[in-house]
């Protein structure tokens, strides 16, 4: 294995989505100076990582492979490739009334501070964007695709996501109020201080997402899943979960107090290992009400069950 091939390849990927060594490690649950190592060929990502990876950089995973060639017209097409200015962005938009659906690619603009506030607009494309402080409140833009942008401080309070995802996107200090976030997808991004409250969240996934500092506060979990994610010390109190999936979920500290969860699953699908029972037991459920399968599998693998209600 030449692992100067693959860590030339891992540069060259890091380098089409804009990112710097810090930028990528951080979205990769790393130190800047692993992705320094990886990149230098001294070491490699494991298979997860390798994935989640690919995922960022819209790559095929066989395309880390030493004895997988790709030119850079071919890496390019799946990088974003329509780029049009702020002022074009706006007319567009500022043209189109709120009945109307607009198909747009807006990849590779910046439309920091940009007004979408009630636009109905489905299946856009914001890939490689700068859309810091943008206001999507009360839109519509169902079916629409984020990745790789900075959209921190981002406003979505009342906004339409249904079936929208978002794939490294720095949602840092986004605001989700009463937002619709039906089959939305968040996946491998950063929504440190980004607060979500009275929100239902219904067929959603926050998948291999570091969710340690985000806030939800009155929300509705229903069929959400939460695969790959780190919840550690996360404050989930007083909320409803029906149908959820925990698995090979980081929930050391997590608390639960006074929440509902109705088939709610905790179980990790690989062997259960003893430091998986032991965070388990740091997880806190006083006050919780469960239903009986929910408390069984729970107590199975020894939560602290003793001040839960069954229903």
């Amino acid at each position: 294995m030449d692992t100067r091939i693959i860590g030339g390849k891992i540069a060259q990927a890091r380098k089409k989505v804009n990112m710097s060594q810090a930028q990528l490690a951080q979205l990769l649950f790393v130190s800047p100076q692993a992705v320094g190592k990886w990149e230098r060929g001294e070491s490699i990502p494991d298979i997860i990582t390798f994935n989640r990876l690919a995922e960022i950089a819209g790559l095929d995973l066989n395309y880390f492979s030493e004895n997988f060639h790709s030119t850079d017209e071919e890496m390019t097409v799946k990088m974003p490739a329509t780029v049009i200015d702020r002022e074009q962005a706006q007319q567009e938009l500022s043209s189109t009334s709120g009945a109307q659906q607009l198909l747009a690619n807006f990849s590779g603009s910046d439309l920091a501070k940009s007004d979408f506030a009630g636009l109905t607009a489905h299946k856009m494309k914001f890939n490689g964007c700068s859309l810091q402080g943008a206001d999507f409140s009360g839109a519509d833009i169902s079916g629409s695709s984020f990745a790789a942008s900075d959209a921190h401080e981002v406003n979505f309070d009342g906004t339409n996501l249904t079936d929208c995802t978002l794939t490294a996107v720095n949602l840092t200090d986004a605001s989700f109020n009463k937002t619709i976030l039906l089959r939305t997808e968040f996946s491998a991004s950063e929504l440190t201080r980004a607060k979500f409250t009275d929100a239902k969240l219904i067929d959603a996934k926050l998948v291999k997402t570091d969710l340690r500092n985000t806030i939800f506060e009155n929300c509705a979990f229903n069929g959400v899943d939460f695969n790959y994610s780190d919840l550690r010390a996360l404050c989930l109190d007083g909320q409803t979960f029906t149908g959820v999936k925990f698995h090979n979920t980081a929930l050391n500290d997590t608390t639960f107090n006074g929440a509902t969860l109705k088939n709610v699953s905790f179980r990790s699908t690989f062997a259960l290992t003893n430091k998986y029972y032991r965070a388990i037991k740091t997880i806190r459920f006083d006050g919780a009400m469960m239903d009986k399968l929910t408390f069984a599998a729970l107590k199975g693998m020894g939560a602290d069950l003793s001040k839960v209600t069954i229903i």
